[in-house]
Formats: structure tokens, sequence, C-alpha cells
């Protein structure tokens, strides 16, 4: 029985957990650094502890504080995504000291965050998988000897790990050895483990993944597919489900080796199975994430399942509460995530306060975030700052309802990646769901996002003008003088009034 949940993070994925929590009646628990004292996680939990040694400290990988809340509040850990959702030792410590942990075991995260360990595994199950190595390479020898017998062009990838971290694209010999140099040291500063392993690259390969949920009981069911190949620099940035590109009889094959091989090896709570898909609807399996996905509210849209809900119930030992023909797809969804990021300029992070947030209502609108007017956007941490989903009755429908949505967002201070999403919306080949991976670079006029910059001079003489009067009407208002003697106070303030009203 779970009577409290600790989540081990922060920002919109937090409050996601949180909201499902209080429909569930169960108290929150949050934990927050010194940057973090005013997130809205931190006001919405039932308790909130910081873990911030001094205000420097950024971290929220403290695994031994953490633990220690959890135990002192009687709380299960909800480990969110990021941060130490697929470390297995903190999942191994939890079940040591008697801490539920609401994800898969220990020993799976474990087999299946390694990737050369997956890939065998799912060999083993008879998933297909990209040609490349068993084993991590060590030197750039190995590296140039194994890329001739894979053949160019070849991906780089992190042993550990993931989010498109010390991920590298190789297309000849030239270039393989600084591409090696920097795929280790970026793995290394991410992940703490600088290995490296190779895989063939799939030419305008297609990004498919499949949603499934296990219990403790065996019984593992699969939530439908979604496409994920809107990426920029190897991260996602619009999801949608189902599938524009993949055929039924590809669907119905690539679901039932997803469930089949998470069968085999044991596998319970909400997990993805990512693969890719060449022209010819041959898919093969990249990796898996033993963890809840930020692109999840696609899957809940059209299935109606609430994942995280799903998780409590199976850390709590309840089997899954609805079988495979139990689910009911409907519809298409969509899902754009919002970056504080500024896209006419190469997409640079852009913190700061926002000064106004005006978000999107209405029918078949879902808005996941922890933004609010007042908000500062740290450097610290993952510049997304929401995830906005739209749902219809088919495809065309909720993409107009998406458009319709980023319409109404208005965020003000800082920069985003709300026009970039909406120039995508706006793109043919996006529209007529032909798109892949390479979509962004070959088939996105980036031109069109170029700040542009007007050289009027009346332009600018208008804002100063508007500036100036804004400057005066403060001014004003903010003027004291000393009331008459024997005047009324009450006529006193009103002609203060009076005189900041007139400007």
């Amino acid at each position: 029985m779970i009577k409290k949940v600790l989540v081990a993070n922060r920002g919109e994925i937090a409050m996601r957990i949180f909201r499902t929590c209080r429909v569930m009646n169960i108290p929150t628990v949050a934990i927050y650094t010194h940057v973090d004292r005013g997130a809205l996680h931190v006001r919405y939990a039932e308790e909130a502890y910081c873990i911030s040694e001094d205000e420097t400290d950024t971290s929220y990988l403290k695994p031994d504080l953490i633990l220690a809340i959890a135990r002192k509040t009687g709380a299960a850990i909800h480990p969110g995504y990021g941060f130490l959702s697929e470390n297995a030792d903190f999942a191994r410590r939890c079940e040591e000291e008697g801490v539920i942990f609401i994800g898969p075991s220990a020993d799976v995260i474990a087999k299946m965050g390694i990737k050369t360990e997956a890939r065998k595994i799912m060999k083993a199950a008879g998933v297909p998988v990209v040609p490349g190595t068993e084993e991590p390479v060590n030197n750039i020898a190995e590296v140039r000897k194994v890329a001739k017998e894979v053949g160019y062009p070849i991906m780089l990838k992190a042993l550990a790990g993931g989010g498109g971290k010390g991920m590298r694209l190789v297309r000849d010999e030239e270039g393989l050895e600084e591409a090696f140099r920097l795929s280790c040291s970026e793995a290394g500063n991410s992940f703490g483990n600088d290995a490296i392993y190779i895989e063939k690259y799939i030419e305008n390969p297609h990004h498919i993944e499949v949603q499934v949920l296990g219990d403790k009981y065996g019984n593992v069911i699969h939530l439908y597919e979604r496409e994920c190949s809107i990426q920029r620099r190897n991260q996602k940035v619009i999801e949608e489900s189902p599938s524009p590109f993949v055929k039924e009889e590809t669907r119905k094959k690539m679901l039932a080796v997803a469930v089949e091989a998470c069968k085999k090896i044991g596998y319970y709570s909400a997990g993805t199975l990512e693969f890719m898909m060449d022209k010819d609807q041959n898919f093969y399996f990249l990796e898996m994430n033993t963890r809840l996905q930020v692109e999840h509210p696609v899957t809940e849209e059209v299935t109606g399942v609430d994942l995280v809900r799903d998780m409590i119930l199976v850390a709590a030992g309840n089997p899954l509460p609805y079988k495979q023909e139990d689910v009911e797809f409907r519809g298409a969804a969509i899902e754009c995530r919002i970056y504080a990021e500024d896209p006419e300029n190469n997409f640079m992070p852009s913190p700061g306060v926002i000064k106004v947030r005006e978000a999107p209502e209405g029918r078949n609108v879902r808005l996941d975030s922890a933004a609010y007017a007042g908000f500062e956007v740290s450097l610290h941490y993952d510049p997304m700052i929401a995830k906005l989903c739209t749902w219809g009755r088919n495809r065309e429908s909720a993409i107009s309802n998406m458009a319709r949505a980023l319409r109404e967002y208005k965020i003000l201070g800082i920069k985003t990646t709300i026009p970039f999403h909406q120039r995508v919306l706006h793109n043919e080949t996006f529209l007529k769901g032909n798109y892949d991976t390479t979509f962004i670079d070959t088939k996105f006029d980036k031109e069109d996002l170029k700040r542009r910059q007007n050289n009027d001079p009346l332009v600018a003489v208008i804002a100063a003008a508007i500036k100036h009067f804004e400057q005066e009407k403060e001014a004003s208002a903010r003027m004291t003088t000393v009331p008459l003697v024997g005047e009324s106070l009450w006529k006193y303030y009103g002609k203060l009034q009076m005189t900041a009203n007139n400007y």
C-alpha cells in the first residue's frame, strides 16, 4: 500500500505526478534546491524539503538524502524522467532499504541501461536490431576497424544514458577520430561513463516508439506507438500518435514484438521500446527507456490511460487494471515541447524571468507545465518549460487544435520555441505526414526563423515616445505631496488618483 509519494524530480514532471496523486488522494512530498525554492512543485506538494547544501548547490542527484527523506516521511519514490530515473543503483538501494520505487526492478534497469547488453537481450528475444557492436569500442583503431566492417555511415553512441548525449553521425573516415573524441567526452560528462559503441546508420530513418505497461504477475500490454521523428540535435521536439508513416501490418508486428520481449525479460511498470524504421518499413530495436517518457501525454490522450496512476498501482503490488482488449485507441494526438530557447538565434538558451504567461484553454487541449508569471527559468536545468498536447478525431483535427493553442500561448520575458512549432505545423511535408528524422535539416526552412532587423527610424522614435510616456505616467502615480492643513485625506488621495489618471 502506498500512502505517500515523493517525486525525486522537479518542474513539469513533478507537477504531472503530483496531480495524479491528488486525484488518488495520496499525499505528496517535494524536494528542491535553493534555485527552485519558488518553483510551483514546491508550493503544490503537502511537504517539501530542500536538498541544497548552499546557494550554489543545484544538484538533484542526492540518493542518500532523498532516501533519508523518503524513510522519514514514509513515502514511495517516483523518479519521473532524467536525474535518477534510470539509475539501477538507486533503484536497488530503494529495494534494499524498504522504500517502494515506482518503476521497474533494479536488475532490469541495469540490463537495459547498458545499450550493448540491451541489444543482446532484445536480439535473443527475437527483436530485430541494427547491425553494430555487441561490446564497447575502446580506442580509435578499434573504431576504424568496426566502421569498415559495418560500413559507413555509422552512429557513435554512449553506452550509458540517452537523450542524444554522446551521439555522433559519421559519414566517412575523415571525421571519425574527432567524432569519437567528442562522443567519449560528452558521454563521460553526461553519464560518468565515457564508453562508446557503434551502430550502422539507417538513412532517412523514422523514430518510432512503443509504450508498454506491465505488472509483477507477468501481464504486459502495449499502448500503441508514437512517431518521434521531428528532432533537433537528436532531441525530440514534436511527437504524435498514431504514426502517419507506419502501415497497419507493420504496426501489428512491431507491437507484438515489443510485448513479447517485455514478457521475456520480466518487465513491469511503464516503459518504452524505441525503434528505427527505414523507408521500406523494416524496423530495428534502438533502446529501451525503463521509465516514464517525456512524451507520455500523447499516449494518454489517445488511449485514456493514466500512466502515472498505473505505475503507482503496479508498484503497490496490484495487477494491471485492464487487458489488451480493454485498451481502446481513439483519434490522434500531437505534442509540442516548449523550450526556453531562441529559435531565431540557433536555439540558444533563453533563461530569465517569465513576465507574462497566458495559457491556451478550450476543448482537447492539455498543458503540462510548472511555469508561471514571475518564475525564473534557470540555466542550471533542462530548458523545457512545458509540454503542449492536443487531441482530435483525426490527425488533421489534432493539428488544427494545436495551431490554435499555439496562437493563444503567450510567454513574455524570455524567448521560447513556440514560433518554431507554429512554422512546423504550416510545413507541407509535415502536414502530409511524410517526414523522417532529417526533417529539420532538409525539409524545414530555417531561414524563415532568422531574426529580422527593422531599420525604419520611425519605429525607433515611436518606441522611445511610448517608453517616455510610460515612465512619466509611473512617476506621476508615485508623486507625493503634503495635504493642506485641515484638508480631508479622502480628498487628498482622490486628487492624486485624478492626477495619475490624466496621464
